[in-house]
């Protein structure tokens, strides 16, 4: 739910707006001061004039209170915290793209569309393969990866109703690059980065369904050092008062700035479980005035545990739903698994999450071409850890001429007995599975169906394979503890 905060000079009173559309109700409960609408810039103003607040705030209801901070400005309302003209210097392309060039920062290379011909001409500009997405969607809805002509006037003919007021975003998508997820926070003057997130998943993989380690667990520091650097830079060069969310990605060792989001994320909650900070509360007092120093948090946490972020998602309560993960959101809550090491932590959050780490057994492995040299390092750590290979043709012919065994099975297409019936037969332990192409999507789907309907545990890209691998490692080789957050935070 979306939230619209105002607060008045004596007291922190919070009122909450609904922003989904398809809610009808209009109850209004005065103890609670809870209203059940669709979010307006009317709807604010009623709120506002019954109140009478000091401010308003609009970091902590996602894309929906932020787009209403410039309209609200012009009828009268003081915005706490961020500006509205920071607010749309981050969001507004054009002069987000102004600002990094002035800082001196990478950006993937993009463009705009409001036809299918400018789309494959910006496309052809930039180089394949390309991120396309509509304009003002939430939860990367509608956005793609495509990788040729025709996909992209595909994508323009069915997805999208492009417009002048609405135009497609097109933008270079960064093959193979790690993303990272930074929350900080800020006063104006003074910075606090509250927590640097590594994805697990590679980017391309929505954010909100991304697995992410909190602090990183696989890039050096001066890596780690350089985007705290950009993080603080932007910061300041925004004036952010309150929270911030900026998410970069990693690529031969450089670095890309890919959104700014002047307002809280939903990895706070995360962060500051993880760090042991209320992140929200003390942005709010930052908004209401207070400097982070009479606050008394100026300074990085450094945390010796290791935080895993996984995300949950609901594919099996809705029959005929895919469950390889993209830029279009799919998840519907999160959990964490938290320990002194990587490969216990993701465990845990795969326990959290319902796809519990098996400890022997057969493993299906099926992957793209491109994924194939990724995939030899996961085949040697599970042949290691005792499991027994099963994959199909192409694969197999890999691994087997790397060295691993490797137990041949045919694909659906290629009649039975194939890898659906072993699933069903309950004969598998663990799949991973990573496709390119529709066709190929299509002719894998009853695996990945079939798998998650047996309850198998199971991956669709090879970093979270890693990952598992490590978490299997753990699993075997450590005993499992269970701590408190406050016994881990008193260390």
């Amino acid at each position: 739910m979306h939230a619209a905060f105002a607060l008045k000079e004596d007291e922190y009173e919070t009122i909450m707006v609904n922003c989904n559309p398809e809610t009808v109700s209009t109850d209004y409960d005065t103890s609670d001061r809870l209203y059940f609408e669709p979010l307006t810039l009317e709807d604010v103003l009623h709120i506002i004039n019954r109140e009478k607040p000091m401010g308003v705030i609009v970091q902590f209801g996602g894309q929906t209170p932020l787009k209403l901070a410039v309209p609200l400005e012009k009828e009268g309302v003081r915005i706490l915290g961020t500006s509205p003209d920071s607010i749309d210097r981050a969001e507004d392309r054009k002069r987000f793209k102004e600002l990094i060039e002035k800082l001196g920062l990478l950006q993937a290379e993009s463009g705009t569309a409001v036809s299918c011909d400018e789309a494959v001409e910006a496309a052809t500009r930039i180089g394949y393969p390309v991120m396309v997405r509509p304009s003002y969607v939430l939860g990367g809805r509608a956005m793609e990866i495509v990788y040729d002509e025709e996909s992209v006037r595909n994508y323009m003919s069915r997805a999208v109703k492009a417009s002048p007021d609405r135009p497609v975003l097109v933008d270079k998508y960064l093959e193979d690059a790690i993303e990272m997820d930074v929350d900080a926070i800020s006063d104006g003057t003074t910075v606090v980065v509250a927590g640097i997130m590594e994805h697990i998943e590679e980017a391309g993989v929505h954010s909100g369904d991304s697995a992410c380690s909190l602090p990183p667990f696989s890039l050096p520091p001066d890596i780690i050092r350089e985007i705290d650097r950009q993080a603080r830079m932007l910061a300041l060069e925004l004036g952010v008062v309150g929270l911030m969310n900026i998410q970069f990605a990693v690529k031969e060792g450089r670095i890309y700035v890919l959104e700014v989001n002047p307002r809280a994320s939903r990895t706070v909650p995360f962060v500051s479980k993880a760090i042991g900070v209320p992140l929200a509360k003390l942005a709010a007092r930052v908004m209401a005035g207070k400097t982070l120093a009479e606050l008394g948090f100026t300074t990085e946490v450094k945390i010796k545990h290791i935080a895993v972020k996984e995300a949950v998602f609901p594919f099996a309560k809705f029959p005929g739903v895919d469950t390889l993960l993209g830029p279009e959101m799919k998840s519907t809550g999160e959990v964490m698994g938290i320990d002194d090491d990587f490969g216990m932590s993701f465990a845990k959050s795969q326990m959290a999450a319902g796809n519990p780490l098996p400890v022997s057994g057969r493993v299906f492995l099926s992957v793209k071409d491109q994924d194939k040299p990724g995939l030899l390092e996961v085949a040697q750590g599970l042949q290691n850890a005792g499991f027994s290979i099963v994959a199909t043709r192409g694969t197999a012919d890999y691994l087997r001429k790397r060295g691993i065994t490797v137990e041949t099975v045919n694909k659906v297409t290629e009649g039975r007995p194939h890898i659906v019936d072993q699933i069903t037969d309950l004969k598998i332990d663990l799949v991973i599975n990573t496709v390119y192409g529709a066709e190929a999507q299509k002719d894998s789907y009853s695996i990945r169906r079939t798998t998650l309907v047996k309850g198998v545990p199971y991956f669709t890209t090879t970093s979270a394979a890693r990952a598992a691998v490590r978490g299997i490692s753990a699993i075997k080789t450590r005993r499992l503890q269970v701590k408190s957050l406050q016994e881990y935070h008193s260390t």
